[in-house]
């Protein structure tokens, strides 16, 4: 049997035990809530950036690519977050991508090309989100900004206003037998819109004949092209993106039956067509980014006005042009593109 003192002693000892397990616990939990603390502190909030693109074309991957590399290698790479949505031909889908964009907390809003541009400044509406688009030929006809130097809302950018009638002045040294034009085009596209009535006039103030085929879809081009053939000698086409995502057939067309195509991009002239006086869509999307680094430096939407692509150059494919019979000069200044 235990005495008395035996049992005080015990308890006391067992009551040591339980204080200094006690004791340890409380500063494993005091460990874990700092950690924790620490953990939460250092995981800033990445901006989230959303690139919006009609459908593949190479034009409009171009500006998503050179926009996604420009800003991996900015002072903001480790602060952004991009997303990426394609509508994939299907410009129904524009207004559900927009508003679930809208939904996501983005800060900065990148349509590309005139549709996602117009769908994206349906969705913002009074949202505090910045729209940046690229790739809009015309900007004011399609109801984004008031004029080029007027930016007092959510939405300024870079527009790709192509040189027609520079085109059409190449068309006349490569090719000065073409009497009459083909032009083919998506009626429904307000950028492309723009540009072949601009394309008409310049046309009909100089006594060049034309005829033209438009189209609804993708689908709609071979037929509409072939439509022209045997009507007109060489086909014109502005940065339309429907005639842009299906250029192979296009071009199968007008090397098929010996009629020069004359376009307005750079990669519509990589992708088979035959010339332009056109635009980089690299250059494009650098201009892009340049401007969405300027916003996520501090300056506002009012500070960065809309600006127009800077740099155009002549552009032949050489592949395509021996396959037309078509000699280029020896004096060519300008860019021989082709994959």
């Amino acid at each position: 049997m235990k005495t008395k003192t035996q049992l005080n002693k015990t308890t006391k000892k067992a009551l040591l035990l339980l204080l200094a397990a006690a004791f340890a616990l409380s500063l494993i939990g005091c460990g874990q809530g700092n950690s924790n603390t620490q953990g939460s502190g250092s995981k800033e909030e990445k901006i989230i950036i959303a690139i919006v693109q009609p459908m593949d074309h190479t034009s409009l991957n171009q500006i998503r690519d050179t926009i996604i590399e420009e800003l991996g290698a900015s002072e903001f790479a480790d602060k952004i977050e991009i997303v990426q949505k394609n509508a994939a031909g299907d410009l129904s889908l524009l207004p559900s991508i927009m508003n679930e964009i809208m939904a996501s907390g983005a800060s900065i809003l990148v349509p590309i090309a005139t549709q996602p541009a117009q769908a994206a400044k349906n969705a913002a509406e009074g949202a505090d989100i910045q729209i940046v688009f690229s790739a809009v030929s015309n900007p004011i006809q399609a109801g984004l900004v008031e004029s080029f130097d007027k930016t007092d809302s959510n939405i300024t950018g870079v527009s790709n206003t192509i040189a027609v009638a520079d085109i059409f002045k190449l068309a006349g040294e490569l090719t000065p037998e073409v009497e009459t034009f083909g032009l083919v085009y998506n009626a429904s596209e307000t950028n492309s819109l723009a540009s072949i009535n601009t394309a008409k006039e310049y046309c009909q103030n100089n006594g060049i004949p034309f005829v033209e085929a438009t189209i609804a879809s993708t689908a709609d081009l071979q037929q509409a092209a072939l439509s022209l053939v045997g009507r007109a000698d060489a086909f014109f086409t502005p940065n339309d993106n429907t005639v842009a995502s299906a250029m192979e057939v296009y071009a199968t067309i007008a090397i098929e039956h010996k009629m020069p195509l004359y376009v307005g991009a750079d990669s519509m002239v990589i992708d088979g067509g035959f010339a332009t006086v056109g635009i980089d869509y690299v250059q494009l999307g650098q201009q892009t980014t340049d401007m969405i680094v300027r916003l996520l430096s501090g300056q506002t939407i009012a500070e960065n006005p809309v600006e127009a692509v800077s740099e155009f150059s002549k552009m032949v494919n050489p592949a395509t042009a021996e396959l037309l019979g078509i000699t280029i000069p020896e004096d060519f200044d300008g860019k021989l593109l082709g994959k």
